[in-house]
């Protein structure tokens, strides 16, 4: 029997996927951050575009909250808002994932099915984040990654001084700039 169990283990392959992985090079240190397109294709397409096409470089971490998340990827340095450069994508936030410390989420406006080009990570268990139901107060934000390397920068990141403004909670007093994202490949075991 022992036998048979063994020759079962080596002749099943273990089973690999290839799961993209972006690294962000900010002002702060570098953040990996590997990305589920198994549970959020959506987003993680969305996401990847926008990497590809360098909208992200440059951008800075503009809504930093202790005990919360960061915001980035929709405004400059001069917190211009650069807006999305494609149309907003379905709310994947029934995907089972949750908004916990270390997960990259989609950010939107009110309407459910609002998220262009800006994403958080969550620095706390933000479960009043998670999908409770179809209402847009309830849908919740789509998780679609999780950081892999670097939540030392993002904690580093979510303690810089902030203030709020008339329009805006949370605005670093010093800029975070993205100065870099790029799209990596890793491959890992389920």
């Amino acid at each position: 029997m022992t036998s048979l169990l063994l020759c079962v283990l080596i002749a099943a392959p273990a089973h690999t996927s290839k799961a993209p992985v972006v690294v962000l090079t900010t002002s702060a240190g570098v953040i990996k951050v590997q990305l589920d397109p198994e549970h959020a294709p959506i987003s993680t397409a969305n996401f990847l575009q926008y990497v590809k096409e360098k909208h992200y470089d440059g951008t800075i971490f503009h809504r930093v909250i202790k005990n919360f998340m960061i915001q980035g990827g929709g405004f400059d340095q001069k917190l211009h808002e650069l807006g999305g450069n494609h149309p907003p994508i379905k709310n994947e936030a029934k995907n089972g994932l949750k908004n916990l410390p270390g997960t990259l989420a989609m950010a939107r406006l009110p309407f459910v099915d609002s998220a262009t080009d800006q994403f958080f990570i969550n620095t706390a268990p933000n479960d009043f984040l998670d999908h409770k139901d179809d209402s847009p107060s309830g849908f919740g934000y789509a998780v679609f990654g999780k950081v892999i390397a670097g939540m030392d920068v993002v904690r580093r990141i979510e303690s810089v001084p902030s203030t709020n403004k008339p329009s805006a909670e949370g605005v670093p007093l010093t800029d975070v700039p993205m100065q870099n994202v790029i799209i990596k490949t890793a491959r890992l075991a389920k």
